[in-house]
């Protein structure tokens, strides 16, 4: 599986965006007493489940509410000589627009997920998402971000501005919504009514101030990929760190 990555400026002097792997890391996580929102695998796996593309320098935007592409004015920390090819007012209406500085090629039936980088929260403005057919399209993408009202908004140098991972999208066409009452699987049933009965018992020693259950903290079943009534027997492929790999130089 090949995901093949073509800056579009043709000049070696200037570089495009950094793109790396994604960071587990996110400000407001790491606010928790001791980091404690890391807990939470679904979030720590969707934060590194694909790459994020980096601001090459700081800015500031400031949109005043108004429909018009010069209604949104875009200055830079410090001058950079690439900085209005970086980021424009493309489409108005309180539209950022980001150039990724690259064109992307995916294998045939992969296509290209793009948005914000998951769980990363700015006041002010909401990445927009879209799905793009990589695996033809002979022409760069970029990424946008809409203010949610008037105001400033600022994006740091090094700051991911998108996220990019791979889908199947005409697969999801083939998918089978079937719905089921949950007694007509026993076995999930029986492992859905442990899971409960041991997440009530442990909050309720939680409230009650049981030291021990207190130093344990949180319950690791998801963590460890196993299920309550059966330790040890969850999937043997269950991942709990994502580590994707670092662009490498082609031919």
């Amino acid at each position: 599986m090949k995901l093949e990555v073509f800056a579009t400026n043709p000049d070696p002097a200037r570089q495009p965006p950094e793109l790396v792997p994604g960071r587990p890391q996110r400000a407001w996580m790491e606010a928790f007493e001791d980091r404690h929102a890391y807990r939470c695998l679904p979030l720590t796996m969707a934060n590194t489940s694909g790459w994020e593309i980096l601001c090459p320098m700081g800015f500031t935007a400031e949109w005043n509410g108004g429909l018009h592409q010069n209604d949104i004015t875009l200055t830079p920390h410090r001058p950079h000589p690439d900085f209005h090819e970086f980021v424009t007012s493309h489409f108005s209406h309180g539209v950022i627009t980001f150039h990724t500085g690259y064109l992307f090629r995916t294998e045939p039936g992969w296509s290209m997920w793009t948005g914000g980088p998951p769980n990363h929260v700015k006041d002010g403005v909401q990445p927009l998402t879209g799905l793009v057919e990589t695996d033809w399209l002979p022409f760069p993408f970029t990424m946008n971000w809409i203010f949610t009202r008037p105001g400033k908004v600022s994006f740091e140098k090094n700051e991911p501005f998108c996220f990019i991972t791979l889908a199947q999208d005409r697969g999801l066409e083939e998918v089978d919504v079937v719905r089921r009452r949950m007694d007509s699987d026993l076995d999930l049933l029986a492992q859905y009514e442990a899971w409960v009965k041991y997440r009530s018992e442990f909050n309720t020693k939680i409230f009650r101030g049981d030291e021990e259950t207190i130093k344990a903290a949180w319950q690791r079943f998801y963590f460890k990929g196993e299920v309550p009534d059966n330790v040890g027997a969850g999937p043997t492929d269950h991942v709990n760190k994502r580590r994707l790999k670092s662009p490498r130089i082609g031919r």
